[in-house]
């Protein structure tokens, strides 16, 4: 059972910049296809980013140039980070770490449904 812990939310200006963690421990296969999501208030949880097991990023057309997902692999931990630049209000969201058995993602790793394992959120606050 793969374990995802989320964390480096908190609150900035627009314009600032915060770096988001993700743990994941627990996984059997070596690779894993992993996602980065978020959910606004009153929102559905939308996608943000997905990176491949062979370190191949993708990205929604909000965050494109702003935001870079990486990975690092551990000896029993694999970590996850989405690097946040440029923030604005409306980036303001509970964001989740996702993972799915890959290596690849496929298209459905930019839909909720294609991810089987999720962490609990950490939130981030984009003032203006």
């Amino acid at each position: 059972q793969v374990q995802l812990v989320e964390s480096g939310g908190g609150s900035v200006q627009a314009g600032g910049s915060l770096r988001l963690s993700c743990a994941a421990s627990g996984y059997t296969y070596s690779s894993y296809c992993m996602g980065w999501f978020r959910q606004a208030p009153g929102k559905e949880r939308e996608w943000v980013a997905s990176i491949d097991g062979f370190s191949r990023a993708l990205y929604a057309d909000s965050v494109k140039g702003r935001f870079t997902i990486s990975q690092d692999n551990g000896k029993n931990t694999l970590y996850l980070y989405l690097q946040m630049n440029s923030l604005k209000p409306e980036d303001t969201a509970m964001y989740f770490c996702a993972a799915e058995r890959g290596p690849y993602c496929t298209g459905a790793a930019m839909t909720v449904d294609g991810f089987s394992y999720w962490g609990k959120g950490t939130l981030v606050t984009i003032s203006s």
